[in-house]
């Protein structure tokens, strides 16, 4: 899984980017995903800040105990072994309801039918725009759930408060 994300998804987004980024966040579950595509873009420039999202109530990553959590694929509770914790700057954390929100909202008014754990990645994405050492660079997260498999649950039962 890093390995296959190291060789294609990083170079795919580089190259989609020109390599002008300058933050790259994205949920852990396997860790696959954020290991494979922070190498890559740490190979390629070592400025590039890494950011790992977990659930803010099963924030094992920070150091916490695992606790429940409905963000399904991300924050199982333990640290998995191709996960390399040396590859984040930082991590930081989202809480199921912000994630549910963002979700709905990407839906609603951007077409973007996602799953929660997309609407984790992209509520962590706009806690970084919202630093002034990010403004106005490219943060980039991943889309990487469908809402269609939601569509009985909590997710896209509940209304937006």
């Amino acid at each position: 899984n890093p390995n296959y994300h190291e060789a294609t998804t990083g170079p795919e987004i580089w190259k989609d980017l020109d390599g002008k980024l300058s933050v790259f966040v994205a949920a852990v579950g396997t860790g696959g995903t954020f290991t494979g595509i922070s190498r890559y873009f740490k190979k390629q420039n070592p400025a590039v800040k890494t950011v790992a999202l977990e659930p803010e109530s099963s924030a094992v990553l920070s150091g916490r105990p695992a606790g429940a959590h409905k963000i399904q694929g991300i924050g199982a509770g333990f640290i998995p072994g191709v996960m390399d914790i040396d590859m984040a700057d930082e991590i930081i954390t989202v809480n199921s309801e912000q994630a549910g929100i963002i979700s709905r909202r990407l839906a609603k008014e951007e077409g973007v039918f996602t799953g929660v754990s997309t609407g984790a990645n992209v509520a962590a994405a706009m806690k970084l725009a919202e630093r002034d050492e990010y403004r106005g660079k490219n943060i980039v997260t991943i889309g990487c759930d469908t809402g269609e498999r939601y569509l009985s649950t909590w997710l896209y039962q509940e209304e937006e408060k």
